[in-house]
């Protein structure tokens, strides 16, 4: 293994064409010469099922003398759960269960990255709202349905536009708020303490490859919808509409597989010291085969993470509305086209809570996410029973190969 934050690809494991296996159980009993306890007929291992002995009368119609009994535990020991997963192929509960518990379990070094993370964007946006952020042109009420579509689109192009330079902030300080997870993450599967000096000692060199492995997913999914909105948009008039509208469907569904195909490439690069182009095929070739399952979870996650969002984000909105009641109604009569400031802190505090919470999560699901994949595919969990230095499992690696 390689001195990673986390771990790194077994030299000798391939990560195509293998299903996961599961943590090896315990070793098996030996007598005094060393040899393994045999099963026989006349001694069966105690608490197991045996077979009936002579005299006994025969099964019944449709009873089968090879069914377990019930509540007999026919399964090995239970997996190595030395952090916030057990170590073997996850379900989806256990995902986001696992995410869950790395937010409670480090909570102090956890909030610490994303209340950070989440004032700094919050910042920006309302500084951008408040100052860059156009007037929404009006409609002309005779325009065509064309007309009128094409007008929304200048406003939303003048509106993304000026809302560039708090995404820019928003993206780098949630890029360093991903790679601080990443490696908290690692270190709770392990169930290692880590504090953010340390994450950041760790993630710190890793910083400029995950900036470049971000713009190319990004300019990725720019390129595949401007391709399918252009052809629409040089055309103009209502079959240019129509043209654009069919492309920009097919853009999203081209740009929605590749956000998943390329998802893992973030866990990757960070645990694996990989390139941006060599985390990209890792990446590719871990969801290979699991497409419809990673991407079911992710959706799952952010829709949860969205219902969330909206139970914290409806009553700050209402109190907003309530200490600036003269920018709402100013907004409402026409004489004003933004929200004073009581309304923007009081939403923007609203918005700093829910991204302290939710960003933890999502980050903690993409990593998981990448540890099951390598579970299933590569046995990674006898890689991390090792690094933690459970028992039965073989000489723990340095500590350079986990990151301590």
């Amino acid at each position: 293994m390689n001195d990673t934050p986390g771990w790194t690809s077994p030299g000798s494991a391939p990560s195509g064409g293998q299903d996961g296996s599961g943590t090896p159980g315990p070793a098996s009993s030996a007598d005094a010469n060393g040899s393994a306890a045999q099963w026989s007929k006349d001694q069966p291992p105690a608490g197991q099922w045996s077979p009936p002995s002579h005299g006994t009368p025969p099964p019944a119609p449709g009873q089968n003398w090879g069914a377990p009994p019930p509540n007999v535990n026919w399964g090995g020991a239970p997996a190595a759960k030395p952090g916030v997963i057990p170590l073997r192929p996850l379900g989806m509960g256990e995902i986001l269960d696992g995410a869950v518990k790395t937010l409670r379990t480090y909570w102090r070094t956890v909030l610490s990255i994303t209340v950070t993370v989440a004032v700094i964007s919050q910042i920006a946006n309302i500084l951008a709202q408040r100052y860059l952020v156009p007037a929404a042109p009006k409609l002309d009420p005779d325009a065509t349905p064309a007309e009128q579509i094409q007008q929304s689109l200048d406003s939303a192009q003048s509106s993304v536009i000026a809302l560039g330079p708090s995404l820019l902030v928003t993206m780098m300080a949630s890029l360093v708020s991903a790679a601080l997870l990443t490696v908290v993450i690692s270190r709770a599967v392990l169930g290692r303490p880590v504090s953010l000096g340390s994450a950041w000692q760790e993630a710190r060199p890793r910083l400029l490859q995950l900036l470049g492995l971000t713009l190319l997913l990004a300019a990725m999914t720019v390129a595949v919808m401007t391709v399918g909105l252009l052809p629409g948009l040089l055309i103009g008039g209502a079959p240019g509409v129509a043209l654009a509208l069919l492309g920009g469907l097919g853009a999203i569904v081209a740009d929605v597989w590749l956000v998943i195909r390329f998802s893992l490439s973030s866990p990757a690069l960070m645990l694996e010291r990989r390139g941006v182009v060599q985390s990209l095929k890792r990446s590719a070739k871990l969801v290979q085969g699991s497409w419809w399952r990673i991407f079911g979870i992710t959706l799952l996650t952010q829709l949860l993470l969205a219902l969330f969002a909206m139970i914290i984000t409806i009553p700050f909105t209402i109190i907003g509305f309530l200490v600036d009641s003269e920018g709402f109604t100013g907004l409402l009569s026409g004489n004003s086209t933004t929200f004073g400031w009581p309304f923007l802190i009081v939403t923007g505090i609203g918005g700093v809570i829910t991204s302290a919470i939710t960003y933890p999560i999502s980050a903690g699901v993409t990593v998981l996410l990448y540890v099951d994949q390598r579970i299933r595919r590569e046995a990674l969990d006898l890689e991390l029973a090792r690094a933690a230095g459970l028992p039965g499992y073989g000489p723990t690696p340095g500590t350079d190969a986990v990151g301590g």
